[in-house]
């Protein structure tokens, strides 16, 4: 394992312990269903679904109830949470570890991330496109906090464990073969499935 940054340290131990008993409900399933639902309305057929970062798997849960016959693959770097991932899903193949010591074996139709990208040290993201780009055979989806300059903004109390960007672009911008399909826009005011502000971007190689 290559020395770990202060935000993996940070996400491995008990702030990401604590984040699981926050983020656990059939609510965020359902409004996870609809997100997605969206996206896919863009996408041909999906045999394979790579999630990095996917926690306790809120984001597997919904993906699985709209697209049952691919395979599902997870990184995530928190033990915790990768467990009540297998409790719940034992289906998915998980990698506890970090996405930054991620070594792919093999490709997935789907890439993703949501909501992981912002909490990666930005000296570390050129690597984290890296690997999104190597694991894709075809659509890589990124839904994370948008700014059109990249700036930090505190966390829960925390320094430097959030970062807002515009990963989208610059992901096409070190990839040329990879192009925009569709582009939107989850408000958390949303009457009926609220996301937490976040703007994703479905990509697919050419």
């Amino acid at each position: 394992m290559a020395t770990q940054t202060e935000q993996e340290i940070f996400w491995e131990g008990v702030f990401g312990n604590d984040y699981i008993d926050r983020n656990r409900s059939p609510h965020i399933v359902a409004s996870n269903t609809a997100f997605f639902s969206k996206i896919l309305c863009n996408v041909q057929k999906i045999e394979s679904t790579l999630e990095l970062g996917s926690n306790i798997g809120l984001n597997l849960a919904a993906l699985k109830q709209l697209i049952p016959a691919s395979k599902f693959s997870a990184v995530e770097i928190n033990a915790s949470a990768a467990k009540k991932l297998k409790e719940t899903l034992p289906d998915v193949d998980i990698h506890i570890e970090s996405i930054l010591d991620f070594q792919p074996g093999d490709t997935w139709d789907l890439v993703f991330t949501k909501g992981v990208l912002i909490h990666i040290n930005p000296e570390k993201l050129q690597d984290a496109y890296e690997l999104m780009y190597k694991c894709s055979s075809r659509y890589i989806l990124i839904a994370e906090y948008y700014n059109p300059q990249p700036v930090e903004i505190p966390y829960r109390g925390h320094k430097n464990k959030l970062f807002k960007r515009d990963f989208a672009g610059e992901l096409m911008d070190k990839y040329p073969d990879v192009s925009m399909v569709d582009y939107g826009f989850s408000y958390h005011r949303d009457p009926n499935f609220p996301q937490d502000d976040i703007n994703w971007f479905l990509m697919e190689k050419d």
